[in-house]
């Protein structure tokens, strides 16, 4: 049995960040409009008044303050409200796939070692732009990658389910060395029109290297990792190959993402704090020894309710790293994003988590040791 390490990570960040307060401007524009067009069915009761919005709502809700996008002019245009992202030609690179590659470039650089070293790709994303072909392959063609490569959804929670993925394929010596990225354009299935979740979502892309511990020079020497699902529809996007229904019409809501939010925080906080304490006695690691950590960027609140009860204590924002407040939620990318961004500090021996955890209801977990 060979022991894993993460060996390196990547992050691409899109070119456009939209403000809460521009948000803000191009939603409430469209609410009057809505209201002007529809006065006289509102005032008979037929149609409900759309209610306007505020920077202060969205982050007293969330922890947002700002996301960066791949396409900013359609989101803020009040008539549009989604981003516009010309789709291309077959013989031309994918946008994620683009964005991937990206972000790989910036993990291989980190990791110093020659592409041909890398056994498999793996795409773990939510938001995927088609079904086939894969998207890890366009990947592995445009690095350069031999082996094999393949694709797999587990809403934001992909990540850490394709992290214990390539840990299982060192482990069983089928690679000596995995890339697994996470290209999200979260903003392409996000309902703009929404007031309670217009802001939720940001685009971005992550990558994350997988090596046998026999051949990595430092990194993370993964100890453990654990994932569980419990199917909810309180978090759900409909939108696929078999029912892409047009923008108006019934059930067309749901073709976008939706949610419950009230139940999502009832039900996932405690599930997920369980379930990293749980882990962590197994592994026999004490989880309020833990130095960090890197949970999925959901919810300031829900991040904040996790750590206190892991903690056993009101963690600091040192403790319990939040980049919400500039990227949003970047589903599957999240964690990845909060350990890419803030682990330098680390000396040999101490202990982190990487924690995702989404829709499915679907959650991972991921405890590492510094090398």
């Amino acid at each position: 049995m060979h022991q894993a390490v993460i060996a390196a990570t990547g992050l691409y960040t899109p070119p456009f960040s939209i403000s809460n307060t521009e948000l803000v401007e191009a939603f409430n524009t469209f609410v009057e409009r809505f209201n002007a067009e529809n006065a006289a069915a509102i005032a008979a009761g037929e149609v409900v008044a759309l209610a306007s919005s505020s920077p202060e709502f969205i982050e007293k809700a969330s922890g947002i303050k700002s996301r960066f996008v791949m396409n900013k002019t359609g989101i803020l245009d009040p008539a549009v409200m989604r981003p516009v992202i010309p789709e291309r030609p077959n013989d031309e690179i994918s946008i994620l796939a683009q964005m991937a590659v990206e972000a790989a470039k910036q993990a291989i650089a980190a990791w110093g070692k020659p592409v041909s070293e890398i056994g498999a790709v793996i795409c773990a994303a939510s938001n995927m732009q088609r079904a086939y072909p894969a998207m890890a392959i366009e990947v592995q063609q445009a690095l350069g990658i031999e082996g094999f490569a393949f694709d797999m959804n587990v809403a934001c929670s992909s990540a850490t389910f394709g992290i214990k993925t390539a840990a299982d394929f060192i482990a069983s010596g089928s690679a000596k060395a995995v890339l697994m990225v996470n290209p999200e354009i979260c903003s392409g299935h996000l309902n703009f029109k929404d007031r309670d979740s217009h802001f939720i979502f940001g685009d971005v892309a992550t990558a994350v290297i997988v090596e046998d511990a026999a051949q990595a020079t430092g990194g993370w020497d993964i100890l453990g990792t654990r994932l569980k699902t419990v199917f909810s529809n309180n978090i759900r996007n409909n939108f696929g190959f078999l029912n892409n229904a047009a923008p108006e019409g019934i059930g067309a809501k749901d073709k976008l993402f939706v949610q419950e939010g009230r139940k999502v925080f009832r039900e996932v906080v405690p599930m997920v704090s369980e379930m990293i304490i749980q882990h962590a006695a197994d592994l026999g690691v004490d989880p309020q020894g833990l130095k960090r950590l890197w949970l999925h960027q959901a919810n300031i609140n829900m991040n904040d309710m996790i750590g206190r009860k892991v903690l056993g204590r009101d963690p600091t924002r040192d403790e319990n790293v939040i980049i919400l407040d500039t990227y949003a939620n970047t589903s599957s990318a999240g964690s990845i994003i909060a350990f890419h961004s803030a682990n330098d500090d680390f000396a040999a021996g101490e202990t982190g988590l990487i924690c995702s955890f989404g829709a499915g209801y679907s959650a991972g977990t991921v405890f590492v040791r510094k090398r």
